[in-house]
């Protein structure tokens, strides 16, 4: 059996009361809501990949304030040709803060659009577990305060 390690960094960016979120295509058809963020590179620092996967997908210039959390998972997934692969996911998530840039969309990758939502209606949204994950360790942080929950 194939194994797989991927490692990814995330970002949690809460401004004004809204999360920034990217939107990416659900294997069975349709969209889902992500957290802006991805596989790190051979080689790549884990900050240096959150800041270049958030520039990718919203066109941001994200500056990481804080590593949250890791979160980790492990499970067989089918593979091609009937190969079952070990899939080890390990995936950083930072806080942070929008430093420059303006909004746009990525072009040829993952997410086809960004957009900030009000974390208030997030729990509405379709969106993949990491997602609530994610906001789970921003809640239990220090720097998350009442305030930038509305």
């Amino acid at each position: 059996m194939r194994k797989n390690l991927r490692v990814a960094a995330y970002a949690i960016c809460v401004r004004d009361g809204q999360l920034l979120l990217a939107r990416s295509p659900a294997p069975r058809g349709g969209f889902e809501w992500v957290l802006p963020g991805g596989g790190m590179e051979h080689g790549e620092d884990p900050h240096d990949t959150v800041v270049r996967e958030v520039e990718e997908e919203t066109g941001y210039r994200f500056e990481p304030t804080e590593l949250l959390g890791v979160d980790s998972f492990h499970r067989i997934l089918p593979g091609r040709f009937g190969r079952r692969v070990d899939h080890h996911g390990v995936r950083l998530v930072y806080a942070g803060r929008i430093v420059g840039g303006d909004l746009r969309y990525e072009a040829n990758g993952s997410t086809d659009m960004a957009a900030w939502h009000p974390l208030h209606d997030v729990h509405g949204l379709t969106r993949v577990p990491m997602v609530d994950k994610g906001l789970a360790l921003w809640r239990g942080n220090s720097l998350s305060t009442p305030q930038d929950e509305h």
